[in-house]
């Protein structure tokens, strides 16, 4: 199976992290590549089997490159998709405005993933951030068993 990965990861790097751990684990069964999305092209999306879009969270939603991103995409007929965010808070209400256009987009979101990433974004900042350390192995081994689980 051909597996693209696209993301941003911003702050504290936390998104690419995690991502890394799946990326690593994935490609003992599968090709991979992993690509931020500046770098990613509709081409690629087309030549992959499924598409993992990941992001920290801002404001409630995935980071507005991403969505963008998806914005740009052609209408695909049940292209797999995985969603995968880090954030202060964990909630997936957050995946609502990706889900949203990945769907109209013609993708089929098979699974969706989401763990705490150090957060020093606005307030937070003033108190040295919330989450520090996170993600952590604990994180790290719960990706590890996300994608063993949906693949």
């Amino acid at each position: 199976m051909k597996i693209l990965i696209v993301y941003i990861s911003i702050h504290h790097g936390n998104t690419k992290k995690v991502l890394d751990v799946m990326a690593k684990e994935l490609k003992k069964k599968h090709k991979v590549q992993m690509l931020e999305v500046s770098k990613a092209d509709e081409q690629l999306v087309k030549k992959s089997d499924l598409v993992i879009f990941g992001s920290g969270i801002y404001a409630s939603r995935h980071h507005k490159s991403l969505l963008n991103f998806v914005d740009k995409l052609s209408k695909y007929k049940d292209k797999k998709a995985v969603v995968v965010s880090t954030s202060g808070f964990s909630f997936k209400g957050f995946h609502r405005s990706l889900r949203k256009k990945l769907v109209n987009k013609g993708f089929k979101i098979i699974a969706e993933f989401n763990c705490k990433g150090w957060d020093t974004f606005g307030p937070f900042k003033l108190v040295g951030g919330m989450n520090k350390g996170m993600p952590n192995q604990k994180d790290f081994e719960e990706a590890r068993k996300f994608v063993n689980k949906i693949f």
